[in-house]
């Protein structure tokens, strides 16, 4: 059975958190620029129906809220704690793990906090993260290695079983 060593994990969350931490900065740069277009004083409203510096506070809010999650998803990996799981181990967060269908192509999926969609390739394997909540990672938990999973993916439906738990 091929083995990742928790280094790797450790590796693969610091791309990602590198990855979250440049989306962060844009983000910030983002929410900076929507505030001060919403306090600009060419948003001052003329009249009851200029709507300007209402829509521009609205951006700036999103904006912000959007940095706080890019925070806080950072916040969270570097929190996870990583392990190795053997066949006896049922899958949870941190866990790596292979579909039969996916070996060929060398595909990996993290289950991870934060970061879901994040993709990377790490010592020859095709990383997706995908998080807790999403349809394949409730298919996954609590599930162990040679399990099958049936799952359905908007109008697909996927039926395989887990090859490999790392």
């Amino acid at each position: 059975m091929h083995k990742t060593s928790s280094f790797n994990k450790q590796q693969l969350i610091a791309v990602i958190i590198a990855d979250l931490q440049k989306e962060l900065l844009q983000a910030q740069q983002s929410a900076n620029e929507a505030h001060a277009a919403a306090v600009d004083d060419e948003s001052i409203a003329e009249t009851q129906y200029d709507t300007l510096a209402i829509e521009a506070s609205y951006l700036a809010e999103g904006q912000s809220r959007r940095v706080q999650e890019y925070r806080n998803a950072i916040d969270e990996l570097n929190a996870l704690s990583c392990k190795e799981y053997s066949a006896d181990d049922a899958i949870s967060l941190s866990a790596l793990v292979q579909l039969a269908q996916d070996s060929e192509s060398n595909s990996w999926f993290f289950i991870a906090p934060a970061a879901g969609g994040f993709r990377c390739t790490i010592a020859n394997r095709n990383i997706t993260v995908i998080t807790a909540k999403s349809p394949m990672g409730i298919a996954l938990l609590g599930k162990y290695q040679d399990d099958d999973i049936a799952i359905i993916l908007g109008n697909n439906s996927l039926n395989d079983y887990i090859k490999q738990v790392c």
